[in-house]
């Protein structure tokens, strides 16, 4: 019988989180590889090479891919000849397990799990608790999945209960277009079908997990129904034209996953859940020998890609700019940010909206006059880093406030990732402002442009405070303009059209 101890245990998930926050899987990089070949959109294969680019950073410098190190969950697979040397359950020695990872002083991660999630919203400061599914099955071993997804993509999980009749290939190609490009788009898409409705969601999570072999399997040919809807869907989503952070081109997705278990006569249950640009996740075995062991990869395999700024790109000069500069720049022109920036995501403008209503003004400090906003929450720094990894958070939450920052504070632009709604495309073209996208699932390199932080306002909400940035050539592009022209609708609408003229007519 095996007897499986509890620090083996904690130190597994530990070190396995670790490992996950600064190495992308293997064949993750290589597919993205690929894409970055066969890509002929250039803004999409600028941001491709960016990725590539952070993704070789991260795994030499041992930081995290992407500044939101995510949420953990845990497929947990016990069999059931094992027996336990432990005095805490299995949640409490997992979670103990996430909070050594995410408060290792050599590569801390940022925490981001807050308790009380309808009211306070208090975070937790240690990334806990995960979230664990657990089955017991023959055997003597555990076996365990632990993947950190991030709130960016997460948000973007669709379900739907279809009728018996109904297309699953409809759904999707109707839904993911409603998804953006908040999920960072090249990635993959796990769907579940069947079961009851949060079977469906646990199927379309664990489906994640599986390794990409779309190229395989296109090369072999399906075998099964459910092979031949992953050719489908994959070739049919990537017809849509959305591309690499939405801005239109080849590759929206790397890989199409399913799971599937039997389910009502009555029900067809489907769930869809996207892994981004920063996909993480390790599978592991405990056998009673000790901890597992974790090799690190062969950094000889990352592409040969060094993202260098485009020639072409115009230097901004943060601590001169004025309106009319501003209205000057075009959809999609690529920009390098230079000087001071203020920093705010969801928590820090509600408090600017709670002040400014309550007739309190901004707090000492904070001015936004003819400024810039960065949308961010970064990991904090560790040795000599003047900040963690520190890419864009979804810009789409922030856009039922930009009427209020536009108007009542000065501010005259903003960078974040990916699209904006209706709502602040007109708030933006009303008052001439522009919002510049930087590219999610590049956070170590974006903060390699970063020189200078300091907490300026709401220093209590950790990784949700207001900073001041000084910046150096952090790339950017102009997704919207003043006239309110979003590339965000352009570039995806423009290359359907031109991967749609690709198709031989008979296979379409």
């Amino acid at each position: 019988m095996t007897v499986i101890r509890q620090q083996d245990l904690i130190d597994s998930v530990a070190d396995a989180l670790q490992y996950i926050s600064y190495y992308h899987p293997m064949d993750y990089i290589e597919a993205l590889g690929r894409a970055y070949e066969l890509e002929e959109s250039p803004a999409a294969k600028d941001a491709i090479a960016q990725i590539l680019t952070n993704s070789r950073l991260c795994a030499e410098g041992h930081r995290p891919i992407c500044q939101d190190t995510g949420i953990v969950t845990a497929f947990v697979k016990i069999g059931m000849q094992v027996r336990w040397d432990a005095q805490l359950g299995l949640q409490e020695m997992i979670d103990e397990g996430v909070r050594r990872a995410y408060l290792h002083p050599d590569n801390t991660l940022r925490a981001s799990i807050v308790s009380d999630p309808a009211f306070t919203r208090k975070n937790t400061r240690d990334n806990t608790p995960a979230v664990v599914h657990v089955e017991m099955v023959p055997g003597d071993k555990v076996e365990i999945t632990v993947a950190a997804k991030g709130g960016g993509s997460e948000n973007k999980s669709k379900f739907v209960m279809l009728n018996p009749s109904d297309s699953i290939v409809d759904w999707v190609l109707k839904t993911v277009p409603l998804m953006g490009a908040g999920w960072c788009p090249p990635g993959m898409l796990g769907i579940g079908i069947g079961g009851t409705a949060e079977k469906a969601m646990v199927l379309a999570k664990e489906a994640l997990m599986d390794p990409i072999d779309m190229a395989e399997l296109k090369a072999r040919g399906p075998r099964t129904p459910i092979e031949e809807l992953r050719i489908e869907l994959h070739d049919k989503v990537n017809a849509l034209g959305i591309g690499a952070q939405g801005l239109g081109g080849l590759s929206t997705v790397l890989d199409v996953k399913i799971l599937d278990c039997p389910t009502h006569a009555a029900s067809k249950p489907v769930a869809m859940i996207p892994n981004c640009a920063a996909t993480r996740h390790l599978h592991f075995t405990l056998d009673g020998s000790g901890p597992a062991k974790i090799e690190p990869p062969d950094l000889a395999q990352w592409p040969k890609i060094d993202w260098a700024p485009s020639a072409e790109s115009r230097r901004v000069d943060l601590d001169q700019l004025t309106p009319a500069e501003v209205a000057s720049w075009k959809p999609g022109e690529r920009l390098l940010l230079n000087g001071k920036m203020l920093t705010g995501r969801d928590a820090a403008h509600q408090r600017i909206q709670d002040l400014l209503s309550s007739g309190k003004g901004l707090p000492e400090g904070v001015d936004f006059r003819n400024r810039v906003i960065y949308y961010v929450g970064p990991v904090d720094p560790v040795r000599d880093e003047v900040v963690g990894p520190a890419g864009p958070t979804t810009a789409t939450r922030m856009d039922k406030f930009t009427e209020m920052m536009l108007a009542q504070t000065g501010l005259i632009a903003m960078v974040g990732k990916a699209e904006r709604g209706p709502v602040a495309i007109e708030a933006i073209r009303k008052h001439k402002a522009a919002y510049l996208m930087a590219v999610g699932g590049a956070a170590y390199l974006v903060s390699k442009a970063i020189k200078a932080a300091r907490v300026v306002a709401f220093a209590e909400l950790g990784m949700e405070a207001i900073y001041e940035f000084e910046v150096r050539d952090m790339p950017v592009t102009v997704a919207v303009d003043a006239q309110g022209t979003s590339v965000h609708q352009s570039g995806p609408a423009q290359w359907s059209q031109i991967i749609a003229a690709k198709i031989p007519v008979k296979a379409r």
